[in-house]
């Protein structure tokens, strides 16, 4: 039965009743859960359209914003509402955002326009198909058991983490294009979305050696009988880019489960996760793999081992083993990389599970005292982080890249960080540090480097305390403002203690427990006509 047949068709926006239709094409079992889930759908991408609205610089008239209320809605605040959320604007109330943004008449919106409505029929359909299986156990039903050999731990530990992975239906917590993947169809969706529970088949493409530009040691799995380079390649992006690039894949597959960035995929036999480049838009950005970023893999990986080696085991980073590109033209090819990457899963002891941060946000763990558990977490969190960031690493530490081992009793042990590609390094910093910027590989360049200071704490400051730690609020506190208070104070006390011990800088102390909040422009960043790159607003800092 097709969806329209659960919802009047008058309430059906065009781009609505199109995905409908494909998805009876292709699936018509999930016609009646995708009905279901569309309002909810709706409600969510309005409330992080609100959330925008009320905190970014929007090119929006004074008299317009005067006109606009809705439901109390905090920075923080990453709950999903209920289907019919209303924003209001003058005395005409929205339910969808797509037409609230309409009737704004927001200048430079088409493109944002129409990320808008996929973001809510990809969010529907990740509600409607998403796998049912519990992601994140409780501790006594752990994925890891104590007597376990080391190849049942490996594989309990792969299952724990994808499981973790594929738990993240709705995507980024505040970006309201959270879901949004116009290159893929709702064929692709199903195919190749993590929640939805598929493996995905590798295309392997030969290159021979003149034809490839590889650092660090290639897995020997991924050499043909010649010594050529297999590079592993996302089907759609063999489907899509590979034809005109005049590259064939090899035939044989490599089976692999999708992560939350569905482009980074963990092959099923075990072994390093693979990065793949995956040229279409995801959420704000392409998802390709830069010629820098591939040169650099190897040195930044290096740079943080050296710095991380102090830190008393309570940050690991996954480093980049290997990092290869197709060379067209003498240039490597954005469209044709990977970063072959160590797993976070690697060297967990027994009883122990390591989860996204995003997923823990998304399912909270169930503790009798949740502001004991925060306050455990940021004792272990603040420290490391602090320190590289004065010695000169800002680490992008959002949901996605931070993750957190957990023991058997569900305590936090220790941190683990994964994707360097977005990392900045401030080489006078390192310096000030008795550091230097490559310790072993050829010198780090490109946009990683950066000694501006307000760089540095954006980076950091804007992902964790903006990122992880605000969706872990908003998580255990459930709306519940005398908790999300109790919790913010046990995070600052931890943040004081910290900051007192290792930031040097006291422009670093203020802009961590006095200054406004940086967190990124997320709306601001995909309306037409804007420079490239991050744009950033300011909110309340709930550490002061």
């Amino acid at each position: 039965m097709r969806a329209t047949d659960h919802t009047h068709p008058s309430d059906l926006r065009p781009a609505e009743a199109a995905f409908a239709a494909e998805l009876h094409d292709v699936r018509p079992s999930l016609d009646a859960a995708f009905a279901t889930a569309l309002p909810g759908a709706r409600a969510a991408v309005l409330a992080r359209l609100w959330r925008a609205l009320q905190i970014e610089p929007l090119p929006l008239p004074a008299e317009v914003r005067g006109r606009l209320t809705g439901p109390e809605r905090r920075p923080h605040d990453a709950d999903a509402p209920a289907p019919g959320y209303t924003v209001n604007l003058g005395e005409t109330p929205f339910t969808h955002p797509a037409a609230l943004l309409e009737a704004l008449s927001l200048p430079g919106s088409a493109t944002l326009l129409a990320e808008l409505e996929h973001s809510v029929v990809s969010l529907a359909l990740s509600r409607a198909g998403a796998v049912t299986a519990p992601a994140l156990p409780d501790a006594a039903d752990g994925p890891l058991p104590q007597r376990a050999g080391a190849s049942t731990q490996a594989r309990n530990a792969r299952h724990s983490l994808v499981a973790a992975e594929r738990s993240i239906v709705d995507g980024h917590p505040y970006h309201p294009c959270s879901r949004s993947r116009p290159g893929f169809t709702v064929a692709d969706q199903l195919a190749y979305a993590p929640e939805h529970g598929a493996d995905v088949a590798l295309e392997l493409a030969p290159l021979p050696a003149r034809r490839a530009l590889v650092v660090g040691d290639w897995p020997a799995r991924l050499r043909d009988e010649q010594g050529g380079v297999l590079l592993p390649v996302h089907p759609w992006q063999a489907r899509e880019v590979l034809p005109r690039l005049g590259v064939l894949p090899l035939g044989p597959t490599l089976p692999a489960a999708p992560l939350m960035s569905v482009r980074t995929l963990a092959p099923r036999d075990g072994g390093p996760h693979l990065k793949t480049s995956l040229s279409l838009r995801m959420t704000s950005a392409v998802r390709d793999i830069s010629g820098a970023s591939v040169r650099n893999a190897l040195a930044v990986s290096a740079l943080l081992e050296s710095l991380v080696a102090p830190l008393r085991g309570t940050l690991r980073v996954t480093r980049n083993l290997a990092a290869g590109a197709a060379l067209l033209d003498g240039e490597p090819s954005a469209d044709l990389a990977v970063i072959v990457r160590e797993s976070p899963a690697t060297g967990l002891r027994p009883g122990e599970r390591v989860v996204p941060l995003a997923a823990l946000a998304a399912h909270p763990l169930k503790t009798e005292d949740p502001v004991a558990w925060c306050a455990a977490f940021a004792r272990l969190t603040w420290p490391p982080l602090l320190t590289l960031w004065d010695r000169g690493v800002a680490l992008e530490a959002h949901g996605q890249n931070l993750l957190l081992v957990l023991d058997d009793t569900d305590r936090p042990v220790r941190l683990v960080y994964r994707d360097l590609a977005d990392i900045r390094v401030s080489p006078a910093r390192l310096a000030r540090a008795g550091l230097v910027a490559a310790p072993q590989h050829a010198p780090l360049t490109g946009h990683n480097l950066s000694d501006d200071p307000e760089v540095l704490r954006r980076k950091l400051l804007g992902s964790l305390v903006g990122g992880v730690l605000s969706g872990l609020v908003s998580g255990f506190g459930g709306g519940d403002r005398a908790l999300e208070a109790r919790l913010w104070r046990a995070i600052a006390t931890e943040a004081r203690l910290a900051a007192t011990a290792v930031l040097r800088d006291p422009a670093d102390r203020r802009a961590l427990l006095a200054d406004p909040l940086p967190v990124k422009a997320l709306t601001l960043m995909r309306l037409d006509g804007r420079p490239s790159g991050d744009h950033w607003t300011e909110v309340p800092n709930p550490l002061a």
